[in-house]
């Protein structure tokens, strides 16, 4: 996988940090000599993220705020701005995963799955914009293989992370002629905690599930983590308006 860039004198804001992909992701850039303002709902998570960064040299502000209301969002990039004097990348990695029935999706998760996974990435992206431009930075929006094809029981889901997708696109193209970088990255199943969702399905059609089941296995979650942090670095100058899968193949045909 892509080694990320060098990042020492850099901050880099990571949603959803405090487990998971996001936990990876903020690693892999503390590894490259980033700071990190690490973000998630769990503060005792992050206080532990916090930590490892710390022990590798990086500073490391902990931002324990919850995505879904995204009146949160812009005063997570003025404290990263604050503590470091920059803002150089922002990953959103946060997500809501809550399968269900389409007719038995309620209005409350409806509406939490849209705030967390493209409001918030939004807003996020809208404050954190002057800092990125003036630093030459990166947004790398954490989307899905649901994003590219249709998946039972993930009908908020798949919606949030294909206009993830396309905010990535539209975003890159209205800023093609400044300097700042907007790139998506489209996991199949990873062994995360965001992905027990699955258990609390009901009753799914089993024939459906297997549609969107991996012959080569789950992904790794490093190996995403490697993607995510090299999109933010400078490393990967030349991506701009891309989405690239890593899936073990689930969207190959």
């Amino acid at each position: 996988m892509p080694t990320p860039g060098d990042m020492q004198g850099r901050a880099a804001i990571v949603t959803g940090a405090a487990s998971g992909l996001g936990r990876a992701t903020a690693l892999r850039l503390a590894a490259a000599g980033a700071d990190l303002c690490l973000v998630d709902i769990n503060a005792a998570g992050l206080d532990e993220v916090a930590g490892l960064v710390r022990e590798q040299g990086g500073g490391a502000l902990v931002q324990a705020v919850d995505l879904s209301d995204t009146d949160n969002c812009a005063p997570v990039v003025a404290a990263c701005a604050a503590e470091f004097g920059r803002v150089d990348a922002l990953c959103n990695v946060a997500a809501v995963f809550l399968p269900d029935h389409s007719s038995e999706v309620s209005d409350e998760r409806w509406d939490l799955t849209l705030a967390v996974n493209l409001s918030a990435p939004f807003k996020l992206i809208r404050a954190a914009l002057p800092h990125l431009l003036d630093v030459q930075g990166a947004v790398v929006n954490v989307a899905s293989c649901a994003a590219i094809m249709g998946q039972a029981y993930l009908a908020a889901y798949s919606a949030t992370k294909a206009g993830l997708v396309q905010l990535t696109r539209s975003m890159a193209l209205e800023y093609m002629h400044r300097e700042v970088r907007f790139n998506a990255v489209a996991p199949g199943g990873m062994l995360t905690p965001l992905a027990m969702g699955l258990r609390d399905l009901k009753d799914p059609d089993p024939s459906l599930l297997g549609r969107i089941s991996p012959l080569r296995g789950v992904v790794e979650i490093d190996d995403v983590a490697d993607m995510v942090a090299f999109l933010a670095t400078p490393a990967a100058a030349g991506y701009h308006g891309a989405c690239i899968s890593i899936d073990n193949g689930v969207t190959a045909g």
